[in-house]
């Protein structure tokens, strides 16, 4: 047995022993008796059968459930912790990768004032996650844990250091055939210098990726390793900041699609640049970004595309909309896709925000809040074009104004203007929308109140005009009850409703809806997936204890 299977037992053993503890330390004091926390999370939906959706077949199984039991204990400086994953089956248009019921991450870890180690299932990222991210989101279907050891020490709050090893989970499993070895180093020059009103870093991290290959792999001329690093400086003084990052991502191999190079698999050298840059003091914030990408997508195992199978974090770097017709078409990035000829993306966006004062004459009694923001990206010229373009692929104004007009009612008024490429950078098509969203919440009490959504979608190209509405009612603490309809009155004539009621008591939320849901993108954190069309009855619950 090899000590990467080893690493689940010595975790849970950990996790027992400590459970053990607790009972044993029944009469120490109480800050040092041990405590548990978790929590239980189920996400359930019966899929009907509805001819009117496009592109829609009822799944065979009518059922899917995704079911999520997390456990941690916490004594002192010592944690451990186990989660069981149950999919019956997975919930149409998540990965197939999730399948069956397993406990997939354990983890035992002791922090201590200037260091902590790990041992078991982690998540992690350097810098800002363009070289290496591990993360978990459920809206996304991702959880691509490393199973192995890491380690921090942080020396007079000059120096951090941070090492990581460990093997990727795939779906459910841990490929043992794949893993990842890194070192992340943190500089702090104001500490060592004692400067008091800014903050220097230099940082830097360099990332080890090995993959066995198989027989057939080895054949492509392939190298089972590479390596990538990064350097970072990030600065801080009064209202100011500014974040400069350099990624070179190593060689990375995907599919040929290109019938003048031999093989099943191309090299491709990734790199990205970002530069952030930041002011807010007196009500005003300004905030600019700049990234370029450049082939820098992440695969765990070379065979795989899956959402599952990514190892760093590539957000598109746009304003990110919760309403249902700004959020109809996101910008997803340009990280370098196969068999487009277009091999990363080149852009930005600037985001203002300004507090208007109260008892000014524009500001009134309780004051205003403006905000704007543009941002555009197009696809680079070919491999290895630093700043050469080629065609546009998004373009996003919006403006939005949020004003407290009384104690009891409150306005958000929005406008976005988008345009996107709809092939992706091949060509300079472009499809223009403006969107017109008002939001307004009145309470007519202190415990209930009503929220209504007034959007409208024009364009000339596409699916032409669409118009949604919601409106909800909430009775505050416990419960809220909403409807909405989204409706496309350009080509498909096609309402697309849902309603719903949700309950919220202590540390327990439940939540029972059924609607019509159109084919579109599910976004969390700037990263996005496909969500297959689907009319059905959906049950989500959510206990911390």
């Amino acid at each position: 047995m090899n000590f990467v299977k080893l690493l689940p037992l010595a975790a849970f053993t950990l996790v027992a022993g400590a459970a053990f503890a607790q009972s044993d330390s029944a009469n120490d004091g109480d800050d040092k008796k041990g405590f548990l926390t978790g929590s239980f999370e189920t996400n359930t939906i019966y899929y009907v059968a509805d001819d009117a959706v496009p592109n829609y077949n009822v799944p065979n199984d009518r059922f899917g459930s995704n079911n999520y039991l997390k456990v941690d204990y916490v004594r002192e400086k010592f944690t451990a912790g186990v989660q069981l994953e149950s999919y019956l089956p997975v919930l149409y248009g998540y990965p197939t990768d999730f399948s069956g019921t397993k406990l997939t991450n354990i983890y035992a870890s002791w922090v201590d004032e200037s260091f902590s180690v790990t041992a078991g299932s982690f998540y992690d990222q350097f810098g800002s996650g363009l070289l290496f991210r591990t993360w978990e989101d459920r809206a996304l279907g991702l959880n691509n844990a490393l199973m192995g050891a890491r380690f921090t020490y942080n020396f007079k709050n000059y120096l951090a250091v941070k090492a990581i090893w460990g093997t990727p989970r795939l779906g459910m499993e841990y490929d043992t055939g794949v893993q990842y070895r890194g070192l992340d180093l943190s500089l702090n020059i104001s500490e060592m210098y004692g400067a008091k009103n800014s903050t220097l870093l230099l940082e830097g991290s360099v990332l080890n990726h090995y993959e066995k290959l198989s027989q057939a792999l080895m054949g492509e001329d392939m190298s089972p390793n590479a390596t990538g690093y990064s350097g970072r400086i990030n600065y801080e003084v009064g209202g100011f900041m500014a974040k400069f990052e350099y990624v070179d991502n190593g060689i990375n191999y995907y599919s040929n699609t290109d019938p003048n190079i031999e093989g099943a698999f191309v090299g491709r050298h990734g790199n990205a640049q970002l530069v952030e840059l930041g002011y807010s003091n007196n009500g005003l914030g300004i905030f600019l970004s700049g990234r370029r990408l450049e082939w820098m997508y992440s695969w765990g195992t070379r065979n795989s595309t899956s959402t599952t199978n990514v190892f760093n974090y590539i957000p598109a770097m746009t304003l990110q909309y919760t309403y249902l017709l700004t959020n109809l078409h996101p910008y997803t990035p340009m990280g370098g896709d196969n068999g487009l000829g277009v091999p990363g993306e080149l852009g930005g966006q600037a985001d203002i925000y300004y507090n208007v004062k109260r008892g000014t004459w524009l500001g009134g009694r309780r004051g205003l809040k403006l905000h704007a923001n543009f941002s555009t990206y197009y696809g680079l010229q070919g491999n290895g074009s630093v700043f050469k373009t080629r065609h546009m692929l998004f373009r996003d104004f919006s403006a939005d104004i949020e004003k407290q007009w009384t104690r009891d009612f409150k306005m958000n008024l929005l406008y976005s203007m988008q345009e996107r490429n709809t092939t992706y950078g091949t060509s300079d098509k472009t499809e223009l929308a403006h969107i017109i969203v008002g939001d307004f919440l009145y309470k007519f009490t202190p415990s209930f109140s009503l929220r209504l959504e007034l959007q409208y979608l024009t364009s000339k190209e596409g699916e032409k005009d669409w118009m949604a509405g919601l409106l909800e009612a909430s009775f505050a603490p416990k419960w809220s009850i909403f409807v909405s309809d989204m409706y496309n009155n350009g080509s498909t004539k096609l309402h697309y409703y849902s309603a719903g009621v949700s309950y919220a008591h202590s540390r327990t939320r439940l939540q029972l809806s059924y609607g019509r849901n159109r084919e579109g993108y599910v976004c969390s954190g700037g990263v996005c997936r496909i969500q297959p069309a689907y009319t059905g009855a959906n049950f989500a619950m959510t206990i911390s204890f």
